[in-house]
C-alpha cells in the first residue's frame, strides 16, 4: 500500500460521498468462503428479531452484486440497476421477518423482491423503455413468495430515496467513515490506518453519523 495513503493526514478534507455513486458490485467470495444456506437464513433472522447490522451488512455483500447481474441479465441498464438492487436490500432490511423458508427459497424471495421493483420502475419509465419485456409482464412468481403489497413497495422506495438525501446531509468526514465501515466492509482499525486517525475517531464518527441518520429518518419511520 502507497505510504502516503496509508499515513494520510489527519486534517485532510476528504471528498465529498455520494450515497448514489457507490457500487454494489464487490468481488463474489470463493466458494469457500460462502456462507451456507442455513447461515443466510441465520443472518436474516438475526436483521428481523434484532436489527443486527452486521448481518445485514454479510446479506449486502452476498446477495447486492447478485441482485444487480440478475436485474441486468434481464435487460435493466447499469445505473438502474445498480439503484434498484439497492432498494432491493433496504426492503430485505425493513421486511426480514416476512421471510418464511417454508414458503420459498432465501434467494427466489430476494429475487422477487428485485424483479417487483424493476416491474414498478419499467412501468414508472415507460417512454424511456418502451414496451414492457414479456418476463416482466408475466406473472411468473407466486403471489405467495412476494414479501410486500405495492403500496409496501412504494413506501420503501420513499425510505430509500430518504435515505440518499440524509446521507448528503452528513459532513464528509462522517460520510467517509461511515461508507467504508458499512458499504465496504472495512475494520475500523483498516479505517483509521488508511485515513491517518485515531481508532476512536473512527469510532466517534460512526457514532455522531448513525445517531444523524436516525434524526433525519424519524420522518419515513413505519
Amino acid at each position: 500500500m502507497d505510504a502516503s495513503r496509508r499515513h494520510a493526514p489527519a486534517d485532510a478534507a476528504p471528498r465529498r460521498i455520494r450515497i448514489s455513486s457507490l457500487s454494489v458490485v464487490m468481488p463474489c467470495s470463493t466458494p469457500a468462503a460462502m456462507p451456507s444456506i442455513e447461515e443466510l437464513h441465520a443472518l436474516v433472522r438475526a436483521v428481523a428479531d434484532a436489527g443486527d447490522r452486521q448481518a445485514f451488512a454479510v446479506l449486502f455483500k452476498h446477495y447486492a452484486p447478485r441482485v444487480k447481474g440478475f436485474l441486468m441479465r434481464g435487460g435493466t441498464p447499469d445505473g438502474l440497476a445498480e439503484e434498484l438492487a439497492q432498494e432491493t436490500m433496504v426492503v430485505l432490511w425493513r421486511r426480514a421477518a416476512a421471510f418464511d423458508p417454508a414458503r420459498a427459497q432465501l434467494s427466489t424471495w430476494i429475487y422477487t423482491i428485485a424483479r417487483n421493483l424493476r416491474i414498478d420502475a419499467h412501468r414508472r419509465h415507460r417512454d424511456t423503455f418502451g414496451a414492457e419485456p414479456p418476463e416482466l409482464a408475466a406473472a411468473d412468481v407466486e403471489p405467495s413468495a412476494s414479501p410486500c403489497t405495492p403500496d409496501e413497495l412504494a413506501q420503501d422506495r420513499q425510505r430509500v430515496r430518504g435515505v440518499h438525501a440524509a446521507f448528503e446531509l452528513l459532513p464528509a468526514e462522517q460520510a467517509l467513515v461511515l461508507q467504508r465501515a458499512f458499504f465496504e466492509d472495512q475494520p475500523h482499525v483498516r479505517i483509521a490506518q488508511e485515513l491517518g486517525i485515531p481508532l476512536g475517531t473512527v469510532k466517534s464518527r460512526i457514532r455522531i453519523a448513525m445517531d444523524r441518520l436516525r434524526r433525519l429518518l424519524e420522518p419515513y419511520a413505519p
